[in-house]
């Protein structure tokens, strides 16, 4: 099976800082294969015939905290989880100058339709559509401030998620790809 990690947390601000080479062979250490990372933001695509997709996160959050003393939170997605993201992107969502789009990737305790009745969406300005494992959303960079997604830092949701853009999502999917 192919599968992408995301890494919440690590190498923003300074902070829990890890060289993507060395995670990379802590993955390898760990009885993964085909590992490619992608970016300093926690993107790692790998295959594993052994273990499942449950037991996963488990396994590379205790190798994490073993080879780097950081106790970070790992989502697994598959292949299949992530062709089903990119299939439900409308087609002009973009990350650039003008729009801002993104991926929320729910942990599986909040990984529910009525999520969304916890946000403060501005349909109005903003668009956000949920499907299983995920918030999409996308708003115009010059509403951004007014937007009440981007509110979200903070809440208790915001700890049950881990954010890509529309643009790194779409690479992943590119490199799971390749693996298969």
């Amino acid at each position: 099976m192919i599968y992408v990690a995301l890494l919440r947390g690590i190498n923003v601000g300074g902070n829990n800082k890890i060289d993507m080479k060395d995670l990379k062979a802590s993955f390898e250490n760990a009885g993964m294969n085909d590992v490619i990372t992608y970016i300093n933001s926690g993107n790692i695509i790998f295959s594993n015939e052994y273990n499942s997709q449950f037991k996963l996160p488990g396994i590379l959050e205790a190798t994490i905290l073993q080879d780097f003393n950081l106790d970070i939170k790992v989502l697994i997605r598959s292949f299949e989880e992530i062709e089903a993201v990119v299939d439900h992107l409308p087609d002009f969502w973009k990350n650039d100058k003008e729009i801002k789009s993104d991926v929320l990737f729910l942990w599986d305790e909040i990984d529910d339709r009525s999520v969304l009745d916890e946000l403060k969406i501005r349909p109005d300005i903003e668009q956000v559509i949920y499907i299983p494992g995920a918030i999409l959303w996308s708003v115009d960079k010059g509403n951004l401030s007014k937007s009440g997604m981007s509110k979200i830092v903070g809440t208790k949701i915001y700890k049950k998620v881990t954010i890509r853009n529309v643009n790194t999502v779409s690479k992943i999917y590119e490199l799971m790809q390749s693996v298969s």
